[in-house]
């Protein structure tokens, strides 16, 4: 299995909104560049996921590939907006680490809904019109929570994913 790596991503965001020779960058670059920043969130976030509990040595195995694409954007979103709570809703609390997800998980959280709203925008909306800054902004923000989720604890990082992965009931 090829896995897309987050920052190969980031950096094709970066050369969409590079200047031009002459104007500003088209709105089909800047569009792309975000979706591209949330893409490499999303796509780190379901290679975590599947190192954890399948293994990277095992990465060009079906089992792999099934974990991989078990997560859907959806069900990413609604944990990302949970774990960012104060209190988790009751079918959470037993599986929250002790002293919670921490800091670094709900930024990482922040930044993974902000990016999949960006994105809807910029891949749905034709009223809206982005600029480079919103682009960079979004790059910036795509490498931050990455970097705030690799930051997380082991455990914290395991259980945000066992949670992705396994809703509880």
């Amino acid at each position: 299995m090829t896995i897309l790596s987050p920052e190969h991503l980031f950096d094709q965001a970066d050369k969409l909104i590079a200047a031009p020779i002459a104007g500003r960058p088209r709105q089909v670059d800047l569009r792309r560049a975000i979706s591209s920043a949330y893409y490499g969130l999303f796509h780190a976030t379901l290679t975590a996921a599947a190192d954890n509990f399948v293994g990277r040595a095992q990465r060009s195995t079906l089992e792999y590939g099934l974990v991989y694409r078990s997560v859907d954007h959806k069900s990413l979103r609604d944990l990302c907006l949970e774990v960012q709570k104060a209190t988790l809703p009751a079918k959470y609390r037993g599986y929250e680490p002790a002293g919670g997800f921490g800091p670094d998980i709900r930024v990482f959280a922040a930044g993974m809904i902000e990016l999949q709203d960006a994105r809807h925008a910029a891949d749905y909306d034709p009223m809206l019109r982005f600029k480079t800054a919103d682009a960079r902004l979004a790059i910036s923000t795509g490498r931050s929570a990455l970097t705030r989720f690799a930051r997380a604890s082991a455990r914290r990082r395991g259980r945000f994913l066992s949670l992705l992965l396994f809703s509880p009931r």
